[in-house]
């Protein structure tokens, strides 16, 4: 099934992706929740529900063309992995981590599928990342790795848009990666059923920039897999519903390449993960 969360009105509604179009569950099953955390929230019955509604979408529940929100507008905790990749870390000079790189990142930097990304009038320096995302539907607290993927719900992809001078001024790379609007996240929530095993490994990963590839590795290359960073994070934190992980990007950044290569405005960049989905977003200027 493929989750998805898009602007309807003055909110927002759930729906799923299906061959027809995308089937609005706030008119396809009125008693599910109405938001993707509420929807995670009720498990495997409440996505049971949601794949029959959206099996048998009544006339009026199917849409054609939407404005993609990010699958989880409002997380409540984006964790992101840093030098998750081995190639990658060689490329910035660093050696391979032996425990995760985690930081913070806040919720408003990340927009949907086809939204404007924002350079910053603070820099120039906006960088691509492609990452897969891991978002958590069961919540729990010292979660043991060998069940570490009963609490993924569901993957996606981001990119995680880094304002790289800003990175690079502390030791602590929160303040680069969570400028307003400067990553996206989307388009959809693809549950693990859909994919080729539960800890989406093996699958290719690219990033695009203006139709020139940039970065091509595979998600088998991660350091610390899936599992490994539900168990970890989730021994310094609870992992509630709706939570995601940002799970590292490989080699290929612009920041390192001579000369550099950043996104600025005019440009589109586009990101891939094999069987979880294309995220496509323009570059804009920050007004």
């Amino acid at each position: 099934m493929r989750l998805v969360t898009f602007k309807k009105g003055r909110g927002s509604a759930i729906g799923v992706r299906t061959d027809e179009g995308i089937v609005d569950l706030s008119v396809a099953d009125e008693s599910l929740p109405q938001d993707m955390i509420g929807l995670l929230a009720g498990g495997d019955r409440a996505l049971a529900r949601a794949a029959r509604a959206a099996g048998k979408p009544p006339e009026g529940s199917i849409k054609r063309r939407v404005n993609y929100l990010p699958p989880v507008p409002n997380p409540g905790k984006v964790i992101c992995v840093g030098l998750n990749y081995s190639d990658h870390a060689a490329e910035a000079g660093m050696k391979p981590p032996e425990y995760p790189v985690l930081f913070l990142r806040t919720p408003a930097s990340l927009v949907g599928h086809g939204q404007p990304i924002l350079r910053p009038k603070a820099s120039k320096h906006h960088d691509y990342e492609a990452e897969l995302v891991a978002v958590i539907g069961k919540p729990g607290r010292r979660i043991a790795k060998a069940r570490a993927l009963d609490h993924v719900a569901g993957y996606s992809v981001a990119n995680e848009g880094s304002i790289r001078d800003y990175q690079m001024k502390t030791s602590q790379w929160m303040i680069g990666k969570s400028f307003d609007a400067s990553g996206s996240f989307g388009p959809e929530i693809v549950t693990p059923d859909e994919l080729p095993n539960k800890g989406a490994k093996g699958l290719k990963i690219e990033a695009r920039l203006n139709g020139e590839t940039l970065q091509s590795s595979t998600t088998s290359s991660m350091i610390f897999d899936v599992a490994t960073l539900v168990n970890e994070c989730s021994k310094i934190f609870s992992l509630e519903s709706g939570d995601i992980i940002v799970t590292g990007t490989p080699a290929g950044v612009g920041f390192v390449r001579k000369p550099p290569i950043f996104m600025k405005p005019g440009d589109t960049c586009e990101i891939e993960i094999e069987g979880v989905g294309v995220l496509s977003n323009p570059i804009a200027a920050e007004k």
